[in-house]
């Protein structure tokens, strides 16, 4: 019986790489959104992965989205990628309050909702992968960046933590930290700062997308 997999945030960007790259590799794969549905729609038609809408900051919401993804698959979740976040910039002296919390709620306390609502069936059934996706800038840090690096910064911790809770029931829970990828929020960067960011970069160029989608997938076997 093929093994279901969720990706958050799965319908653009990294997160539609590893829906993908998941299916490619026998996946049964179901992509959650939020509030692009011309992107998801689109996907769907391309890959024929089902989609599903909900606001993975929000407990209740996650609850009913992955019931209705465990109605539509026929079991419960095997592996989760947790990708969605955001992104809401600005020194931190400018920053207003609900762009640290929006921030904070979509990166962070959505892999909570999101682990804490799987890991139950996965230890029953002593099987589970979970992969939280942080960030470069979660380790080293960013100029405007204060709620973003935080949130990523945790992700680490609590993957560490959950990691250790979970090995013994057949769970592994990893993390990546892409540096800069070529996706949607890399290509608004103004053209100066890109090249900034490149002087720091061996390769001299930003990571591709089935370059960490191939990672995601590897975990998630």
């Amino acid at each position: 019986m093929k093994k279901i997999a969720l990706v958050t945030g799965g319908t653009r960007g990294i997160g539609r790489g590893i829906s993908k790259a998941l299916k490619d590799a026998g996946y049964l794969v179901a992509a959650n959104f939020h509030k692009d549905v011309a992107a998801a729609e689109k996907f769907h038609e391309e890959t024929e992965i089902p989609v599903f809408s909900w606001d993975v900051s929000d407990y209740e919401s996650c609850a009913r989205g992955i019931e209705d993804v465990c109605k539509v698959l026929g079991g419960s979740i095997d592996v989760l990628i947790n990708n969605a976040g955001i992104t809401k910039d600005g020194m931190l002296h400018k920053m207003e309050l609900s762009s640290w919390q929006r921030v904070l709620d979509t990166n962070l306390t959505s892999v909570f909702n999101m682990c804490r609502l799987v890991i139950g069936p996965m230890r029953e059934k002593n099987f589970g992968r979970i992969v939280n996706m942080s960030s470069v800038n979660g380790v080293k840090g960013q100029i405007g960046q204060t709620n973003y690096s935080a949130a990523k910064a945790g992700i680490i911790g609590f993957t560490k933590a959950l990691a250790l809770e979970s090995a013994s029931k057949g769970i592994t829970v990893n993390a990546i930290a892409p540096g800069y990828i070529s996706t949607d929020m890399t290509e608004i960067l103004h053209e100066d700062v890109k090249g900034k960011i490149m002087a720091g970069i061996p390769l001299g160029r930003f990571g591709k997308i089935d370059e960490i989608a191939q990672a995601g997938a590897i975990l998630g076997k």
